[in-house]
């Protein structure tokens, strides 16, 4: 049996290259592919279903991404050595993947259709998974028979001085300055998201064009794989959803007038909400029971379209908004610092009905968040988690662990402040905020952005600069080509509208971005309008939140951990540990501290005390310091008598190291009891003398840090003298 696999080659600069291949593996999915660069290969495949569910109105993609340990030839941590639930990487690789498909299937496709993506090679000199994965879905649709309106690919560009790198791996990543994920047609921008270190609008929108022009050969070579394929080149026909014509223009003509007057008129989110609710119940009203059981749905889609044609036509038309507000208008804002007693810092930043409650504790690297997977292996000092708890809504419904969106929100707020948080050697601390969305009426990440930075700053947490977020919509009428670009979005015009542009920054620069577009592409021009708008907005919300705190406060709370840390050479970390962890652990007991200990290279070990009294710290660094300090003869150090002999006494003149201080080296004077001289617990100076080089032990003086008295003879002269 041979097998007739076709191929399609991409090369990129840098000497890459990606290959597309289909028709060897996974061959029962509607449509598979394998991308390999390097030693990194994705197994990406497509099933649809034929049959169309009842009482489906929306399209129910799902797009799951997984990586299995073998891919790297490692076994994963743990009891259970098999993958389990996807990873927060997997997660939001798998969220990258589906903003590009989304967008680009029919409107009224509506079978369940299902997307996965495996690693099943990994090698970390190529290519990074995420910049592949995009590809790898788009491909298999493409050479299947299910109708899409792509292709689409993904691209990954990092910035390494100055310079643009398509695609890069791990290594050319940490050298980075901007790090963007870019998704893109032949034609139009579809998704992007990035972090980046304070780099101005021109450099992001080059980044994107850079990426574009890589994408647009890796649509092609899906276009020119399909072509090879027998099975793509005619697609499917599908059972749309049954619509009715007649019932929409009917609820319409009935609707459109009465919702524009609401949406021109600006009110609240329960106000508009109860009056968009008044005019439904009112059309319901002119239907009997009978026409409602029949053409309930279709009146409710109705509505729906009616809905969405009057908003968007009052902001194009009018340039109103729902809550009144002009297109550039930025909400009302409220904010207050050290809300909490408890926490290390605490914010509560409030931007019209959106509003996020921070909390902020300080730990030690102990408290780091390890990130153990096949791509990403690393410990973060500084985390952000995100909640969105039914209540910020009105809602009532179950919880039910930590949401998908969740944890991309909290990932989108977490790259927008991590720029400018101090890290390294000089920072030993970890850092953890908690963002809890207490009210949300759109832009609920871009608050805990703006709530983040007044946590740090009321922490005392030196960070570089302020970061604020702004959320900006579109509205875009295809036939006209005309468009308005929104700042600070409502959770409506968010749903409503064609784009969600949510963009992080300073006064500096930007720091994050994530672009989801509903329609298919968007034009240049209306990229950079959206961000030079989403700057001036940016820069307000700055300046609104400086009114309260300009700076971070110069110390930390009164309650927080003090953390000192400095480096000791490896050699002494088995001595600062001791047998079985029996020192270390009796230090930390002593002076009520916690001390951690890492190996930084062969010669260097790191050392970082925490705790809450500073005299224990203080104890704690200098007895560490005294275990791995090499003690020289000649030199002079204060001691303790630990215990008195017939013949001298042991000091301990560092902790850990002591020596004999004999009977003839404690004063000038002859001594016929040491304790007439010296008693236990006393604290004495010593200079050490010699170090025995078999035996290593210490011979002390104190005498030698004596005025040597006068001899008899000097004494007697002096009285002559006198």
């Amino acid at each position: 049996m041979s097998i007739q696999a076709k191929s399609q080659t991409i090369e990129l600069a840098g000497g890459k290259t990606i290959t597309i291949e289909t028709g060897k593996l996974a061959k029962q999915a509607d449509g598979s592919v394998v991308i390999k660069q390097g030693g990194t290969m994705l197994l990406a495949t497509v099933v649809s279903s034929t049959e169309l569910r009842d009482g489906i109105d929306f399209f129910p993609l799902s797009v799951d991404y997984r990586e299995k340990w073998t891919s790297a030839g490692k076994f994963a941590g743990g009891y259970m050595k098999r993958e389990a639930r996807p990873t927060e990487t997997e997660i939001l690789i798998c969220r990258l993947v589906d903003r590009a498909l989304r967008p680009l299937f029919a409107d009224d496709y509506r079978l369940e259709t299902q997307v996965m993506i495996q690693l099943i090679s990994y090698d970390e000199d190529a290519s990074t998974p995420e910049s592949l994965a995009g590809l790898a879905a788009s491909a298999a649709i493409a050479v299947s028979d299910i109708p899409f309106l792509g292709p689409v690919s993904e691209a990954q560009v990092a910035r390494v001085n100055g310079e643009f790198i398509v695609n890069p791996n791990k290594a050319e990543l940490a050298e980075a300055d901007m790090d963007m994920v870019i998704a893109a047609t032949l034609e139009n921008i579809m998704m992007v998201e990035g972090e980046m270190k304070e780099v101005s609008e021109d450099d992001m929108i080059a980044c994107i064009k850079a990426a574009h022009e890589v994408i647009k050969l890796q649509c092609q070579a899906q276009l020119d794989l399909a072509a090879q394929v027998e099975k793509a080149q005619t697609k499917r026909e599908y059972p749309a959803p049954e619509s009715n014509e007649e019932v929409y223009a009917a609820v319409k003509e009935a609707t459109y007038d009465k919702i524009y007057e609401v949406a021109k008129k600006g009110s609240s989110k329960k106000e508009r909400s109860a009056a968009f609710a008044a005019i439904y119940d009112e059309l319901k009203a002119t239907y009997s029971e009978e026409e409602l059981d029949e053409l309930g749905g279709h009146i409710s889609t109705g509505f729906k379209k009616s809905q969405k044609a009057a908003v968007r036509d009052c902001v194009l038309n009018e340039g109103s908004r729902l809550d009144g507000r002009a297109t550039d208008k930025i909400r009302d804002i409220w904010t207050e610092v050290d809300y909490l007693p408890g926490a290390h810092g605490s914010a509560v930043f409030t931007r019209g009905e959106t509003q996020a409650l921070t909390s902020l504790a300080l730990g030690t690297s102990l408290d780091a968040q390890k990130l153990d997977g096949v791509s990403v292996q690393r410990e973060d000092q500084f985390y952000l988690h995100y909640n969105f708890p039914p209540f910020s809504t009105g809602e009532a419904r179950p919880v039910r662990g930590t949401s998908r969106r969740e944890i991309g929100h909290g990932n989108l707020a977490w790259r927008g402040l991590k720029p400018v948080v101090p890290s390294g050697e000089d920072f030993p601390y970890t850092i953890r905020i908690i963002s809890d969305i207490l009210e949300s009426n759109g832009s609920s990440s871009m608050a805990s952005v703006c709530a983040g930075t007044l946590a740090l700053m009321d922490a005392g947490i030196q960070i570089s600069n302020p970061v604020s977020g702004i959320a900006m919509g579109l509205i875009y009428d295809n036939e006209s080509g005309k468009y308005a670009v929104l700042s600070d979005i409502l959770g409506d015009e968010d749903h409503l509208g064609d784009m969600d542009f949510k963009v992080t920054g300073t006064e500096n620069g930007i720091t994050a971005t994530q672009m989801d577009i509903k329609i298919d592409g968007l034009p240049y021009e209306v990229l950079e309008k959206a961000l030079f708008q989403a700057k001036e907005g940016r820069l307000h919300i700055l300046n609104e939140m400086a009114k309260t705190i300009t700076k971070p406060n110069e110390d930390f709370k009164a309650h927080a951990p003090r953390i000192i840390g400095f480096t000791i050479p490896t050699e002494f970390m088995g001595a600062v540990i001791g047998p079985g962890g029996k020192v270390i652990q009796e230090l930390q007991k002593e002076t009520e501290t916690t001390i951690v200990l890492e190996e930084k290279t062969d010669k260097i070990a790191s050392v970082a005390v925490a705790g809450n009294n500073k005299e224990g710290i203080d104890k704690a660094v200098a007895a560490i310091k005294g275990i791995t300090t090499v003690p020289e003869a000649g030199e002079t150090y204060k001691g303790k008598v630990k215990v008195i002999l017939d013949f001298g006494a042991i000091i301990e003149f560092l902790p850990g190291k002591e020596g004999l201080l004999h009977i003839s080296e404690i004063a000038h004077k002859r001594i016929k009891d040491v304790k007439d001289e010296l008693e236990e617990g006393q604290e004495v100076e010593i200079k050490i003398l010699e170090i025995d080089k078999r035996s290593g032990k210490f011979k002390l003086s104190r005498k030698a840090l004596l005025p040597k008295p006068e001899s008899k003879e000097k004494k007697e002269e002096s009285k002559e003298e006198a």
